[in-house]
């Protein structure tokens, strides 16, 4: 209740502040904020990848010879074994975000092969998926050129760029 009471006294005098006659420009209205700590005492950003979002943090850059570069926010890592796909979005941090593999039933049952090129095409819809249901719609993608010519890694590009994600992030902006 002293909120309520609080609120309406700020009210109050905000309306007659407003309405009188005189043209005293001088005279302030002092607004409580107590009632903000109530609410919430200790605010953190809940969203802590809003820079990245914003292209305001800032890229790691390391050394100029390291391959692949460490300057993005977000990178997508393919990884083709002999018996199974798997593709993931790996944050700067080195945390993996997200992930898509043909040895998740729901995509395992749908496919022929595990290993072929439909399946990292498959596991490039389903990532590609993922990633705009997480809010990352800029990942950054770099394979071996020789291992890029392969068709199966060309299918997964081709059903990521057509599932919404762009593979190249946008560039930093400097303040």
């Amino acid at each position: 209740m002293s909120i309520l009471r609080r609120s309406r006294g700020v009210l109050q005098a905000f309306r007659q502040a407003s309405t009188s006659t005189s043209v005293q420009t001088s005279e302030v209205v002092e607004v409580d904020t107590h009632e903000n700590a109530i609410v919430n005492p200790d605010f953190t950003n809940r969203n802590p990848r809003n820079l990245e979002r914003l292209a305001l943090a800032v890229k790691d850059r390391g050394w100029g010879t390291v391959w692949p570069t460490r300057q993005y926010w977000h990178r997508v890592r393919l990884e083709r074994t002999g018996h199974n796909v798997t593709a993931s979005v790996e944050h700067c941090s080195g945390n993996v975000v997200l992930s898509a593999s043909t040895r998740e039933w729901a995509v395992k049952r749908h496919l022929y092969s595990t290993k072929d090129a439909m399946a990292c095409e498959n596991v490039g819809r389903v990532l590609a998926q993922r990633c705009l249901e997480a809010g990352i719609h800029f990942t950054d993608f770099q394979e071996v050129p020789w291992v890029f010519r392969s068709e199966s890694v060309q299918r997964f590009r081709n059903a990521m760029i057509e599932g919404g994600i762009v593979l190249n992030e946008p560039r930093r902006i400097y303040e």
